[in-house]
């Protein structure tokens, strides 16, 4: 994993408030899930619209921004378009899962 899950540094109304295109990823740094997943969600990414806006957000039990998504599973990827949910990718399989998702932010 390059990039490390950063603990929450951001409120849901903040998240909300975000304009363009948002990638939300969801996990922990010790998930072996979360791990598996990333050359996926890299290859994936190098797709990426331009602006897309990549937050790894590390979450478990009782963080807020996580239960307020209803993030159950890790890693759980949430696409958003001015801070509105366009699509949702629990636990990805490959980078086909992440660019089907991506590709509801229309851009």
């Amino acid at each position: 994993m390059t990039t490390p899950y950063q603990p929450e540094d951001k409120t849901r109304a903040e998240v909300d408030a975000l304009p363009g295109p948002t990638l939300l990823e969801f996990g922990a740094n010790w998930c072996g899930i979360c791990r598996g997943a990333q050359p996926a969600i890299a290859e994936a990414l190098a797709d990426a619209p331009a602006g897309l806006r990549h937050i790894k957000v590390e979450d478990g039990s009782g963080r807020p921004l996580g239960r307020s998504f209803a993030v159950r599973l890790w890693p759980t990827l949430i696409f958003l378009q001015g801070g509105q949910e366009v699509g949702r990718v629990v636990r990805p399989g490959s980078a086909e899962d992440v660019r089907a998702q991506m590709a509801k932010l229309g851009a």
